[in-house]
């Protein structure tokens, strides 16, 4: 990959949306992970308005200082950079309290529970983003996004810009070499940060990222027959997990009315 190129090129794609959007910036969610990370210094780099916003929810005490060393990173290297961090916890609580006696099975592993931390802290950025004039700048890669669908729909799904959607995970730790992020994120193990008990994305999936990048290059072309081994167990769950996203994947459907209908 040439990185330089398709950094400039993101760099570049941002600051002119924003520019014809008439927006000052960007509001961009740091959560101590590779993507946020990466998404967040390629904003900086536009020299527009970038706020920060860590949001933690229970959160683990490594991501919380992933995230902090990095906003202090980024807040040294750019001007542009402000940053601000929202304890959701309270409010993810008292939701939590108001909705447990609705819900029956086990509360702990209750995965509409979990996404609501995502829907929360979407609905901070826009808060924060309709205050100060800017646009929420999502984090997803191509595998979460157009693969697997492993993001939260109205979550952190619920973006104005996805700049780094058609870059798949192993080309974001690229992205992240070169842009000199500080060592603890460009080692981080992933994971969504949804959950109270440590829980990776491979953990979730089954799969890693290069496992499923290699399936999906291929998905549309290959069936499962023309795999073996693990190859083909990769196979079935990238199959599974997309065929269950396609809500989140393609567009919101509408039921069209024939035109003859609206006559008298």
């Amino acid at each position: 990959m040439q990185t330089q190129k398709v950094i400039d090129h993101i760099v570049n794609w941002l600051k002119d949306y924003a520019i014809k959007a008439n927006v000052k910036g960007y509001v961009i969610g740091v959560s101590g992970g590779v993507d946020s990370g990466v998404v967040s210094t390629l904003c900086a780099m536009t020299g527009l308005d970038l706020l920060l916003l860590e949001m933690p929810i229970r959160q683990k005490e490594d991501q919380v200082n992933r995230a902090q060393e990095h906003i202090a990173d980024l807040k040294r290297r750019f001007p542009n950079v402000q940053a601000k961090t929202i304890n959701l916890t309270p409010v993810f609580e008292s939701f939590e309290d108001t909705v447990e006696d609705h819900v029956e099975g086990r509360w702990s592993n209750n995965l509409a529970l979990a996404n609501t931390r995502s829907r929360f802290r979407m609905l901070t950025l826009y808060y924060f983003g309709q205050l100060n004039g800017l646009l929420v700048c999502g984090t997803g890669n191509k595998v979460e996004d157009f693969g697997i669908g492993f993001y939260t729909k109205y979550g952190d799904g619920g973006v104005d810009v996805s700049p780094i959607a058609d870059l798949y995970k192993t080309e974001v730790y690229k992205l992240a070499k070169a842009l000199n992020l500080i060592e603890s994120i460009q080692n981080a193990i992933p994971t969504d940060g949804l959950w109270d008990a440590e829980r990776t994305d491979e953990d979730q999936i089954g799969a890693t990222y290069p496992e499923l990048e290699k399936i999906q290059k291929e998905y549309g072309t290959k069936t499962v027959d023309d795999y073996q081994g693990r190859d083909k167990e990769v196979f079935l769950i990238f199959e599974r997990m997309n065929k269950a996203a396609q809500h989140k994947i393609n567009p919101i459907p509408v039921c069209d009315i024939p035109e003859e209908w609206r006559e008298g």
